[in-house]
């Protein structure tokens, strides 16, 4: 109910009171809903929308009329939630997949500033398919008894396994048939009972000379070969089942037992057990062919009790990582290294090269850092060549309080532990400190290296907690008035209101699921002044990861020499080979073995903790060769590919030197004050203060955050006291490279009644410096 009071001036004769509604009359006989008798006042028993408007009380007698000010009644609608839609269609036709249903906020829509409904507009579950099964045959029955017409039957059934799911019947015929006594049914055009006997009896001999004849034959032959297989091998003194040890073959080969006191065999004490099967994750390193000494060294060819070493081809070198790979056997001196840490390692005495190099990693920092002191004006903290800031917003903090804000990336093992086919997507990043509160949300922007270009992730963010285990804040499509997820092509923006440790998760829905790559190739000298070492390294496209190689090369006085590339690699299972092509003849050679290496597709998938690379090793034929040119191929079977050219020189003084980051990155890791922000604050302010306002025409702050590519979770920012200031903290967050306010300007050009409010501004209505900014910029 709607009550306005009107209160005429006295007079003689007594004042006449009317209504006016937008300056029309109001007749109370006409609309049961409005009534006017009551003490002059107008009542409307039940407010609708059609009530909004500017109401008049105006009083008047014979002698003169006097009018109230307008009273302005809005009639606001809260919005309500429209009916679930039904649930979509399983997006994949075969396997684990996901449907999503969605409502709408029209039932009613939002009016004249009324709330917006509040929860989740789109929910989404996972779903199954189930894959169709093609039928196929079972094994043949037994020949059925022959029948008075000489055949015989056999059947087999589709039933291993039957079609199921709509999957194909079985290709073929299910009943055969054959004769039964090789053709001998009829003969003669005369049935068999009527042929003589004797006849039956020669047929019958010369069958059974056949065969033992064909038998003698068979067993001289066994008999010469057995002779000359043992004479053969009298000659050497050793059995050896593959004769590629001997002529230089390169494949899998096994050693029968030694015989006593034979001098060929390299240690003939040692009786290798062939039999256990197990993978070595560290570094194996083999003697150089190219040696002046024999091949036959014990260093070569001793057997090792607790490995296999599957060479494929001369050219390619598999090298098997298991998840919890070790190494329990007995070490051999220079054999295998203790340790994981170095990225050349040797079993030579006189510490040559060697030839085929382990996928390792090198020592690392546990944590990069940097911290900041913030006021009640806000800034900016930028963790350098990372990718990572954190934006405090202007009033965050109290006026006359001050906090020493830190943040740091974790460099070491990851705290976090991946369920099932959850993989690491970011860094973990740690804001603080933890009891800080603050009154308006920050914006936290962390890199991830996931192709958001497609549905095929369901990414998470996840928090530490003080016990040190990860939960789920939100998913990133799902709805949450907690926090905030803005996923951009290789960054996530986050608004959050508690500081923490945080990271993005993904849970790859289909096989297409990528993951960016970045893939580089470094080079140095070897200790051997002919030697020049290649190392290739993929690594997740995040600027930490590939920061904490460069760190890294830097200690081995590394050289990067081609410009970084993305690599997509794919969730499907196929490994990734790296090969070494068009090295140049008579100038370099590669050492044997390490032309091709591959590598696991489970190491690459989750090789979030250790930079993940492989070495080669080139040779110069004279010491006068100074230039080096040759490609390297970086491949995923059945996938993405990149060629890094490499044309360098191995000398320091005339190498070109590759920039590793952009500059802007590297300076002033902590702005405070206006200058941390791109939007001058009275032109902030200005923004808020119209775009806050609620509007029947529906161009407010939904309008402007629509602008701004956000259209999804608005009602976390219906929460928010100024849900234009959190869009605009959001801009900033996004925008902290661009150079200008272009995109802001068009969004704002766009949303036709800024021209009405926001053109009127007069120079003295803002600071000089704001205004020059403001028009230089567009804005």
């Amino acid at each position: 109910m709607i009550v306005l009071h009107c209160r005429p001036p006295e007079g003689v004769p007594a004042a006449e009171v009317e209504w006016l509604k937008n300056e029309e009359p109001i007749d109370s006989e006409q609309d049961e809903n409005i009534d006017t008798r009551a003490d002059h006042n107008l009542i409307i028993r039940q407010a609708r929308l059609s009530d909004s408007g500017n109401y008049t009380c105006m009083a008047a007698n014979i002698v003169a009329k006097r009018r109230s000010l307008s009273a302005t009644v809005v009639v606001y609608v809260n919005g309500g939630w429209s009916s679930w839609t039904e649930w979509s269609a399983c997006n994949v036709r075969c396997g684990r997949g996901w449907q999503k249903r969605s409502r709408t906020c029209t039932n009613p829509a939002p009016l004249n500033g009324g709330a917006f409904c509040e929860g989740m507009s789109v929910q989404k579950i996972t779903c199954t398919s189930l894959c169709p099964v093609d039928g196929s045959w079972e094994v043949w029955s037994e020949w059925s008894v022959c029948s008075p017409e000489c055949e015989h039957l056999r059947i087999r059934e589709c039933t291993a396994p039957p079609p199921r799911n709509g999957g194909k019947f079985c290709e073929g015929l299910s009943q055969e048939s054959e004769n039964c006594t090789d053709g001998l049914c009829i003969l003669d055009k005369k049935p068999l009972h009527e042929i003589k006997p004797q006849s039956i009896e020669n047929a019958s001999d010369i069958a059974l000379y056949s065969g033992l004849g064909a038998a003698v034959v068979a067993v001289a032959v066994l008999v010469i070969g057995v002779t000359l297989y043992r004479r053969s091998q009298s000659d050497y003194g050793v059995d050896v089942i593959d004769s590629s040890a001997l002529t230089g073959g390169f494949q899998t080969f096994n050693f029968k037992t030694v015989r006593q006191g034979n001098s060929l065999l390299l240690n003939s004490a040692m009786q290798p057990d062939l039999t256990v099967s197990r993978t070595y994750s560290g570094p194996i390193c083999l003697q150089d062919p190219l040696d002046k000494e024999l091949m036959t060294e014990s260093s070569l060819f001793n057997p090792l009790s607790d490995i296999k070493v599957k060479v494929q081809s001369s050219f390619m070198v598999s090298l098997g990582v298991s998840e919890r790979a070790e190494y329990h056997g007995k070490n051999h001196s220079r054999t295998f290294p203790h340790g994981n840490n170095h990225s050349f390692s040797t079993m030579h005495p006189r510490n040559k090269t060697p030839y085929i190099q382990n996928l390792s990693s090198l020592p690392t920092r546990t944590e990069l850092r940097t911290t900041g002191v913030f006021g009640h004006l806000g800034g900016r903290l930028v963790m350098p060549n990372t990718g990572v800031s954190l934006l405090i917003p202007h009033g965050a903090i109290p006026e006359e309080n001050s906090w020493e804000i830190y943040m740091s990336i974790n460099q070491g093992e990851p705290s976090l532990q991946s369920d099932g086919s959850e993989v690491l997507l970011s860094p973990e990043v740690t804001c603080g400190p933890p009891d800080m509160i603050v009154t308006t949300p920050f914006a936290l922007t962390i890199p991830h290296c996931a192709d958001v270009s497609s549905e095929h992730w369901n990414i998470h963010l996840k928090k530490r907690t003080q016990q040190g285990k990860w939960e789920e804040v939100m998913s990133v499509e799902d709805e949450s008035t907690s926090c905030y997820c803005l996923l951009d092509p290789f960054a996530c923006h986050v608004l959050l209101d508690s500081f923490g440790t945080y990271a993005l998760t993904g849970e790859p829905i289909t096989d297409c699921a990528v993951k960016q790559l970045k893939v580089a190739v470094f080079g140095c000298m070897s200790c051997n002044s002919l030697d020049y070492n290649l190392r290739v390294y993929c690594v997740d496209n995040t600027p930490c990861a590939f920061q904490e190689v460069v760190s890294d090369e830097r200690h081995q006085g590394g050289q990067l020499l081609e410009e970084p590339k993305l690599l997509h690699f794919k969730g499907n299972t196929f490994s990734l080979q790296i090969s070494v092509l068009d090295i140049p003849p008579f100038l370099w050679r590669i050492k044997p073995f390490t032309a091709c290496q591959e590598v696991p597709f489970s190491r690459v998938w989750c090789s979030n903790r250790q930079p993940l690379h492989c070495a080669f090793s080139l040779e110069r034929y004279t010491p006068t060769t100074t230039q080096l040119s040759c490609k390297i191929c970086i491949r995923q079977l059945k996938g993405h590919e990149q060629i890094l050219q490499v044309q360098t020189s191995i000398l320091e003084s005339e190498r070109e030197t590759i920039t590793f980051f952009a500059q802007e990155d590297s300076t002033f890791p902590a702005q405070t004050g206006p200058k941390a922000f791109k939007i001058p604050y009275s032109i902030r302010q200005r923004i808020c203060a119209t775009f806050d306002t609620p509007n029947a025409k529906g161009k407010d702050w939904q309008m402007l955050a629509q602008k701004n590519s956000i259209n999804r979770n608005l009602s976390y920012f219906a929460t928010q006291s100024s849900p234009s200031a959190v869009i605009l903290n959001l801009w900033e967050a996004r925008h902290q490279h661009d150079g200008d306010l272009d995109s802001l300007a068009c969004a704002l050009e766009e949303i036709g009644r800024t021209h009405t409010k926001l053109s009127n501004i007069s120079e003295s209505q803002l600071d000089e410096a704001d205004f020059n900014y403001s028009r230089q910029n567009g804005l």
